[in-house]
């Protein structure tokens, strides 16, 4: 794994270590890959000052992009998104799976056509989830001005067809399960998301200085 070197990457990515984020193993991505390196992402969420922090830095790079609208993906989205739009000032959103399986709008919330809006996920990888919730957002003619990612996994390789911006860039290996060598090994696969065991301690919240 090779990470960015910048300090506002490298004090993010402590904080996921703290907070027990980063996991070794042999996991089944969302997109079907296999990798030996997870963010479990929902635990920093457990506290709200360190997302706080981290929305506030994802949110900086589109101060002065006109953002309107903050859009989250359920499930990983949802609170980075609502803390982006604080930190930016706007409403925010999420979109979800439909019954049919498609990323929809529902709840009530809707676009106006013409809106600037902001996607935000917790990690990316392929960039497939993320590329759903763009096509739904454009189906109501609002104008997507890029995506804003706690975690981009791909090394900044993934394509999204609009601005992406994440706090951490990872390059992290993936492979077709048939091209797996954990599964040559026979190391048994698990959803990182199932994970049950111990809370991790709670975070004291910084003192603010005197």
């Amino acid at each position: 794994m090779q990470a960015q070197t910048t300090m506002q990457a490298a004090e993010a990515l402590q904080i996921l270590r703290e907070t027990q984020v980063v996991r070794e193993g042999h996991f089944r991505l969302t997109s079907g890959l296999h990798t030996d390196l997870f963010l479990l992402c929902s635990l920093v969420q457990q506290f709200p000052h360190h997302t706080a922090r981290l929305a506030q830095a994802m949110a900086e790079p589109f101060q002065s992009s006109g953002v309107q609208v903050v859009a989250g993906t359920a499930m990983g989205g949802i609170i980075l998104a609502y803390e982006v739009a604080r930190a930016l000032g706007v409403r925010g959103v999420f979109a979800e799976k439909g019954p049919e399986g498609r990323m929809v709008l529902r709840r009530g919330f809707r676009l106006a056509p013409g809106e600037r809006v902001l996607v935000v996920e917790d990690a990316v990888s392929t960039g497939g989830s993320i590329k759903k919730v763009i096509d739904v957002l454009r189906t109501q003619d609002a104008e997507v001005v890029g995506v804003a990612a706690l975690v981009d996994r791909s090394g900044g390789q993934v394509d999204l067809g609009v601005p992406l911006r994440a706090l951490i860039t990872l390059t992290v290996p993936m492979w077709e399960p048939a091209a797996c060598p954990m599964c040559r090994s026979g190391v048994p696969v698990v959803d990182p998301k199932d994970f049950t065991e111990a809370p991790p301690k709670s975070q004291p919240r910084p003192r603010d200085p005197a």
